[in-house]
C-alpha cells in the first residue's frame, strides 16, 4: 500500500509500504477515505524529535494520525463495529479495557497512550489503510448528520479545541481571547462562542485570519501591544479565559499577560521549546496554566456530536485544501509555508 513516510527535516515521500494488517483480535483494519495533515505533524516535518518522543528510533516512517474510512476486517475479539462501517478513529489510542479508560481518562491507559504516525508502535494514517488497536474503543461508527469532512475534524482538531476551552473554564458570560488563528485557534472561537462566551478576542499576525475570526463573531486585535489594547478593552480587568494555539514561546507569554485576576491559560500549541517565563503577576493573581497538547478525543464526541447534527457550528468551514495522497509532500510544503490563506488540508489516498 501507499503511505507518506518521513525521511529526514523536511523530506517526505509518498512511498510503498508495508501493508496494515491485523495484529490481535481486537484490532480492526480500516481503508483510508480522508486523512488529515494537522500542525502538530509540522514537527514531525521539521524532525523535532528530542522533546516529543518522535522516531521511536526509527529513521524512516509512516506518518499522520487523522483520518476516517471504512472498516475492511475486524479480528475475532471485535463486538461493535463490522466490516463495511464508517468509521472516525481517535487520534490518541488507549487499550480500551483498564478502569482509566471505561472513565475517558485514556491519557492515564494502564498500557500506555499511543499516538499514530509518530514513529512509534502505531503506524501513521496517511495511507490507504489503518490497523487500528481496541477497534471498538479507539473507533466509532460516523454519526447521522455528520459529514466525512467534519468527522475528521472530530478525530482531533476539533477536539482539541473543545478541551482547550473547558481547560480555559470557558463558560457562559466569560471573556475569551485565542492567540493563534490557526484551524484550531479559529475553531475555539467558533466553540466560545456558541458555549455563551461573552466576547472572543482573536489575536493572530495575518489579517486574513483575523478577518475570519471577526466573520465567526470575535473581536480582532490589532498591533504589536495586545495586551495594552485589552487592558483599554476590558477597563483593565483583562481576559477570565485564554487560548494559547500557537506553541511559541512568544505566544505563551501573550496569553499570560492577557489574562486576568485567578484566570485560566490553556496551551494547546505543541510547544518544544518551554523557555518562556512565568511572570510574577501570574502567581501573585491566582492564575491556572493548563496544558492541552494530547486530547483523548473520544470523550469529547458526546459533546460535539450534536453540535454539528444541529449546525450550531460548522468547523469544516476551515478546510481549505482537498489534494490526493500522492500530492502530500507539495501539500506539506504549502502548510508549512502558510501559503495562499492554507489553514486545513485534506488528503484523498
Amino acid at each position: 500500500m501507499r503511505g507518506i513516510v518521513f525521511h529526514g527535516t523536511g523530506d517526505v515521500r509518498v512511498e510503498n509500504i508495508d501493508d496494515a494488517q491485523i495484529a490481535d483480535d481486537h484490532d480492526i483494519l480500516v481503508q483510508t477515505k480522508l486523512c488529515g495533515i494537522c500542525g502538530s505533524d509540522l514537527h514531525v516535518y521539521h524532525n523535532e524529535a528530542s522533546d516529543i518522543g518522535i522516531g521511536g528510533g526509527k529513521d524512516t516512517f509512516c506518518i499522520g494520525h487523522e483520518a476516517v474510512g471504512e472498516v475492511v476486517e475486524v479480528g475475532k475479539g471485535v463486538v461493535d463495529l463490522a466490516v463495511g462501517d464508517q468509521v472516525m478513529l481517535a487520534a490518541m489510542t488507549g487499550c480500551g479495557a483498564c478502569r482509566w479508560c471505561l472513565m475517558g481518562e485514556s491519557k492515564r491507559c494502564k498500557r500506555g497512550f499511543k499516538v499514530y504516525g509518530f514513529g512509534g508502535e502505531l503506524g501513521g494514517c496517511q495511507a490507504e489503510a489503518i490497523r487500528v488497536p481496541a477497534g471498538d474503543f479507539n473507533a466509532a461508527r460516523i454519526p447521522d448528520g455528520v459529514s466525512d469532512e467534519q468527522a475528521i475534524l472530530l478525530t482531533d482538531n476539533l477536539a482539541t479545541a473543545y478541551g482547550a476551552l473547558l481547560g480555559a473554564e470557558v463558560r457562559a458570560g466569560k471573556s475569551v481571547a485565542v492567540v493563534g488563528l490557526g484551524p484550531i485557534g479559529l475553531m475555539a472561537v467558533e466553540l466560545a462562542l456558541v458555549m455563551g462566551a461573552s466576547v472572543v478576542y482573536a489575536i493572530d499576525p495575518v489579517a486574513e485570519r483575523k478577518a475570519w475570526a471577526e466573520k465567526l463573531g470575535a473581536i480582532p486585535v490589532d498591533g504589536t501591544d495586545v495586551a495594552e489594547q485589552i487592558r483599554e478593552a476590558t477597563q483593565g480587568l483583562m481576559v477570565d479565559c485564554v487560548i494559547e494555539a500557537v506553541g511559541r514561546d512568544a505566544a505563551m507569554t501573550t496569553a499570560i499577560s492577557l489574562v486576568g485576576v485567578q484566570g485560566f491559560v490553556s496551551a494547546l500549541g505543541v510547544n518544544t521549546s518551554m523557555d518562556f517565563r512565568i511572570p510574577f503577576k501570574a502567581f501573585a493573581e491566582g492564575v491556572t496554566i493548563r496544558g492541552n497538547f494530547i486530547t483523548e478525543v473520544h470523550k469529547f464526541w458526546p459533546a460535539l456530536v450534536p453540535m454539528l447534527q444541529q449546525k450550531r457550528i460548522r468547523p469544516e468551514q476551515f478546510i481549505t485544501e482537498r489534494v490526493s495522497l500522492d500530492k502530500g509532500p507539495e501539500a506539506y510544503a504549502k502548510f508549512d509555508r502558510r501559503e495562499g490563506g492554507t489553514l486545513k488540508a485534506l488528503l484523498l489516498p
